[in-house]
């Protein structure tokens, strides 16, 4: 009984860390495209850059930041990840990982 009990454990806590693991993939990706399409869209012609943001270079960096915030929600929770419960799960993970 107890190791089925360590096993459902092992596999929930291994679907969260590919769940985060995803979660930061995404993030990743978002960043690294969206700086590209920012330079890709810039006028560097320009001597003063006017052409930097028009509102539809703004659409794709909007539009996917709503799906990566409901990205992050769905993994992480409607709470905040640095919260109390956070802060008491990582001093428990140190005190067990560490002699102190």
């Amino acid at each position: 009984m107890n190791d089925h009990k360590n096993k459902a454990a092992y596999q929930k806590a291994k679907k969260r860390v590919e769940d985060e693991k995803g979660f930061y993939s995404h993030l990743t990706a978002y960043i690294i495209i969206n700086i590209s399409l920012l330079f890709i869209n810039a006028d560097l012609g320009e001597a003063d850059f006017n052409n930097w943001f028009r509102w539809n270079q703004l659409l794709t960096p909007i539009l996917w930041g709503i799906g990566l915030a409901i990205h992050g929600i769905r993994v992480f929770g409607k709470t905040p990840s640095f919260g109390k419960d956070w802060e008491e799960r990582k001093i428990k993970e140190l005190m067990d990982k560490d002699d102190f």
